[in-house]
């Protein structure tokens, strides 16, 4: 184990080693549970920074790895590592988590004890998710992060709570189910060709060539376990039914770690195992998949648009934006990936902030209607000002992080599906609409005498808020630090899922060059093996006509 692989793993479990600290406090304490986790949070945040300097952006590689035996019988073994993709999910979990804590002082009132030991503790199973490098382990970290959201929707959510909370774990729960039956049906298999059991991600991954060769009603049922499981927590349409309940009712931590981490664990679940273990189904599904990302883009833009509750509104964009990712990711080639694991980065910072927004005048006013408010730019100039950041971050504008993250995946859409990317784009004239409609509404017009009274944001909301609005702002006007990151983890997935991809696009850039120069009176060479001389010019060019005929031998 190396020093860097020691602090990751500490970053990952401090959070439910504080929790076990703060079970011998007395519950009276407040401020120890309260400054406690929160201190546990910014010291996790602060050992995980140093990896975003540390990893090596060349490699495709799981860096800072280790694995020691643990259920040997069963060829389970405590493995963690992290590769781009996951650091970069990973380091998101850390920058969330602090804020939830900060924003729950003065909305928890009552247990406070459970409070934050629950909130620590969901902390550790979602890190514990990205780091993993074991299917097993994977599962085990997976099923552990929903008994904390249960307990926190349960116990301190909204009126309708229980259902709230028990249509969030049934949900859950079904396609976790799902899941482990693909992961089961694999892992037989994998006995039955290699004759060892072994649960490691690598090893599920190397199965690929294998599973390609079983019977296509097989892989296909295979795939569906996967996708069913992975798109539950997305949630992509028609899975989507349980998130505005859980959202609304969920106490505003709940709904910022909600939407800025858990939702994540789907669209990471499709990049981590579904695409590079199971390609082949996974293509022949395709024109499925698609259909439902776009249909859930429009429909959930449709849906917040005549939503009366702001926390639902925003809620139903979540299923709007989060389709707009998965659509990048099914585009299969490497602007649409990169640009959908971007704006998962992009959407754990604009919507947690957006979540936050709604929080403050709701502590005020307890209510969350749009047509309760009005006016509030006057009395709480401040609070507008960061309003209007996270609803430009969220809608795409330039120089803010949503802008890149939508920008590239509609690059990579329209290489693969032009129709689709056309498709998308209304969806993202339509969430800037229903954002706009609902920000004019709230902050614009005329003013009542309780909105006037209301007081602007206080020290900590802006303390809270201050980070998300950094991140939005440094990502959207310097995203190579991302991208760099994305680069190598990306290209290995495409040739996973789609190989020979690098070599068929160089091949068709050589073949556009040599057309191009064919337009301009030269012949382009017979065969691809052709390649351009020292003074730009093709290898074996044939003459060019003496007179120039127009056609330019560019066949």
């Amino acid at each position: 184990m190396t020093s860097m692989t020691f602090w990751m793993l500490a970053a990952t479990f401090l959070p439910v080693a504080a929790a076990l600290l703060l079970l011998f406090v007395p519950k009276e304490n407040r401020k120890v549970f309260e400054w406690g986790s929160l201190l546990a949070m910014l010291v996790s945040f602060a050992i995980s920074v140093p990896f975003f300097f540390a990893y090596d952006r060349g490699s495709a590689a799981v860096q800072w790895a280790y694995a020691a035996p643990w259920i040997s019988a069963l060829g389970v073994k405590f493995s963690v590592g992290m590769d781009g993709i996951s650091l970069l999910l990973w380091l998101l979990t850390t920058f969330i988590g602090p804020i939830g804590i900060l924003c729950s002082w003065e909305a928890i009132q009552e247990r406070r004890k459970e409070y934050y030991i629950w909130m620590l503790v969901l902390q550790t199973a979602m890190l514990g998710v990205f780091i993993t490098q074991d299917m097993f382990l994977f599962y085990l970290f997976w099923e552990v992060m929903l008994v904390p959201m249960y307990f926190l929707i349960g116990i301190w959510g909204g009126p309708q709570k229980l259902y709230a909370a028990i249509k969030l774990f049934l949900y859950t729960l079904a396609g976790s189910v799902l899941m482990l039956v693909g992961i089961l049906a694999i892992y037989f298999l994998q006995k039955k060709v290699t004759g060892g059991y072994d649960f490691s991600i690598a090893s599920f991954q190397a199965m690929a060539p294998v599973i390609a060769q079983q019977a296509k009603n097989w892989q296909i049922l295979v795939a569906l376990a996967f996708f069913v499981g992975f798109a539950i927590k997305v949630p992509m349409f028609p899975f989507h039914t349980w998130l505005p309940d859980a959202h609304v009712q969920a106490p505003t931590a709940g709904s910022v770690i909600l939407a800025g981490i858990l939702l994540k664990m789907g669209t990471y679940g499709f990049l981590r195992f579904l695409l590079p273990i199971l390609p082949d189904a996974t293509k022949q599904l395709m024109p499925w998949f698609i259909a439902l990302a776009l249909i859930g883009i429009i429909y959930g833009a449709l849906v917040a648009m005549i939503q009366k509750d702001m926390k639902k509104l925003v809620a139903y964009s979540s299923v709007s934006h989060l389709g707009l990712c998965m659509l990048g990711m099914f585009a299969l080639n490497p602007w649409g990936l990169k640009g959908s694991l971007f704006q998962m980065i992009n959407h754990g910072i604009s919507t947690p902030g957006l979540f936050l927004a709604v929080a403050v005048v709701y502590d005020r006013r307890h209510t969350r209607m749009i047509a309760d408010f009005g006016g509030l730019s006057k009395s709480m100039p401040v609070y507008a000002t960061i309003f209007m950041i996270m609803t430009m971050s969220s809608i795409g504008l330039p120089l803010l992080n949503g802008f890149i993250g939508e920008g590239v995946i509609l690059m990579g859409t329209f290489q693969a599906y032009p129709w689709a990317a056309v498709v998308a784009t209304t969806g993202i004239i339509l969430g800037a609409a229903y954002m706009l409609w609902m920000f004019q509404r709230v902050m614009f017009g005329p003013i009542s005498k309780v909105n006037e009274e209301m007081s602007d944001m206080t020290t900590r909301e802006v303390l809270t808020f201050a980070p998300l609005v950094v991140a939005a702002f440094w990502i959207g006007i310097y995203p190579s630090p991302l991208m760099k990151i994305m680069d190598a983890p990306v290209a290995k997935l495409v040739e996973q899922v789609q190989p020979g991809f690098f070599k068929a696009e160089a091949l068709a850039e050589k073949q556009a060059a040599a057309a191009k120069l064919g337009m301009k009176g030269n012949a382009a060479p017979a065969h691809h093996e052709a390649a351009p001389t020292e003074h730009g010019a093709p290898a074996h060019e044939a003459p060019a006509p003496e007179h120039g005929t127009g056609h330019g031998g560019g066949h």
